[in-house]
């Protein structure tokens, strides 16, 4: 699979029960349960397995069930992407597989995130809205007329566009778009947003702690959709993404052009981005092969079929 994309998904591909089989029946999978239990101080790993999904949903625990997932995925494929990207939260477990920090550092920095996003804004003040069906230009428009803080936050597909701020705000951009389907989306904050700046500043000063190493496989930065190889470049990129949008579908495109990749792994819970890439590539008639890997049978089926050719 050294010629393929590597896709490490985002918060709302969680689902409780995840990882739960790779604990089960791979004693790397416990060992790394476990180490994330001892770093976060209690049994995050039953949150996990058992939830409740309310539990699991709260951004401090999501955060680190999707990284502990994707990263446990990643080692037991054992094989480098030719490139990688992931979706927010996802860009951590990117850069941990690639080397860039360690998972010990990255589980509980990624907590911190959740807890500092979470704490940026009171509950209710905040919302997000995903606008279907509708073009970048309308979008942005809208954003700059309304009055309050309304930001674009993920551009995930050429008609799928989230929207973050005050939920006020985010209400009047839904009206004043129109788009043929807009959802307000079961989020705890508005992430991605101006209004996250707060917890941007706080996760800076953990991110200068970290110790960050140069990149084993090129990551494309959810931010400016650039190829990104050093540690600094790293480090940057993950202090900016807090408050700024994921520029998904840009990313998506800049794979699909320019990498000569030949399919598309996602590597962690849900199918989310392996439909967004299908999507994509349709659009530009492309058909790259896409595959999902979220249990050790996913992985051994993997390995089956190369054992056969």
């Amino acid at each position: 699979m050294n010629n393929y994309a590597f896709l490490f998904p985002g918060q709302g591909s969680q689902f409780v029960g995840m990882g739960k089989d790779l604990f089960d029946k791979s004693d790397e999978a416990k060992k790394t349960f476990q180490m994330a239990d001892d770093i976060l101080g209690y049994k995050f790993s039953k949150v996990c397995f058992e939830g409740p999904e309310e539990e699991l949903k709260l951004t401090y625990n999501t955060q680190p069930a999707l990284l502990t997932v994707s990263y446990i995925l990643y080692q037991l494929l054992e094989t480098k992407p030719k490139v990688a990207a992931g979706h927010s939260l996802g860009e951590y477990s990117a850069l941990v597989c690639a080397g860039a920090l360690s998972f010990a550092d990255a589980v509980l920095l990624v907590h911190k995130r959740g807890q500092y996003m979470q704490e940026a804004v009171p509950v209710g003040r905040g919302a997000m809205a995903a606008l279907i069906g509708v073009e970048m230009d309308l979008v942005k428009s809208a954003v700059s007329k309304v009055n309050g803080i309304v930001d674009l936050a993920n551009w995930n597909s050429a008609n799928q566009i989230v929207i973050s701020g005050e939920k006020q705000a985010v209400e009047d951009a839904i009206k004043m778009i129109a788009a043929p389907k807009s959802v307000l989306l079961p989020v705890s904050a508005p992430f991605h947003s101006r209004l996250m700046l707060p917890a941007e500043e706080r996760l800076a000063v953990d991110l200068d702690r970290i110790s960050f190493s140069d990149l084993n496989f090129p990551i494309i930065n959810n931010v400016s959709v650039e190829k990104i190889n050093s540690a600094e470049q790293a480090r940057e990129g993950l202090k900016k993404q807090v408050s700024r949008p994921v520029l998904w579908h840009a990313t998506m495109l800049k794979m699909l052009n320019e990498e000569g990749v030949s399919g598309f792994a996602e590597i962690g819970a849900g199918k989310v981005l392996a439909g967004l890439i299908r999507k994509t590539a349709k659009e530009l008639d492309q058909r790259p092969v896409v595959v999902n890997f979220q249990t050790l049978d996913d992985i051994e089926n993997l390995n089956l079929s190369r054992a056969g050719q």
